[in-house]
């Protein structure tokens, strides 16, 4: 039984890696040592979070490049990327989080979302409105 559990502990790991693979590149401009495996790790942990969160049945591995050695650091929301002037595993994990989120939040989901704030919005009335 216990074979069989760190069996499928593997193969998952495996397949969190290869997925991992898929959707995260990094830019390493300066050639900074860069734990590859740890950012991998990273990647993988903060989409779970984002899927729990927000309680997603489906996978949810945004596509994102690293960029490493840039003049500043931040999130370039069009072209997918998390730049950072030297490796930071904090930072890069809050990148992949608003990635992850970003790719949560379509247009349509948006749209609903804007449509029940009005809604909520106009429901609610002052109580020195009542009283007249």
């Amino acid at each position: 039984m216990i074979n069989i559990l760190k069996f499928a502990i593997s193969v998952l790991a495996l397949t969190a890696a290869c997925l991992a693979q898929e959707s995260l590149t990094i830019d390493n401009k300066h050639k900074e040592r860069v734990p590859t495996s740890e950012a991998e790790k990273i990647y993988s942990s903060a989409c779970l979070v984002v899927r729990e969160e927000f309680d997603v049945k489906t996978p949810l591995l945004p596509r994102v490049k690293l960029v490493l050695g840039t003049s500043k650091n931040g999130v370039l929301w069009d072209e997918r990327e998390i730049w950072l002037t030297r490796w930071d595993p904090y930072l890069f994990a809050q990148g992949v989080v608003m990635l992850a989120f970003a790719d949560l939040m379509t247009g349509d989901r948006r749209m609903v979302m804007t449509k029940r704030a009005m809604n909520w919005a106009d429901a609610t009335v002052e109580i020195e409105r009542l009283a007249k």
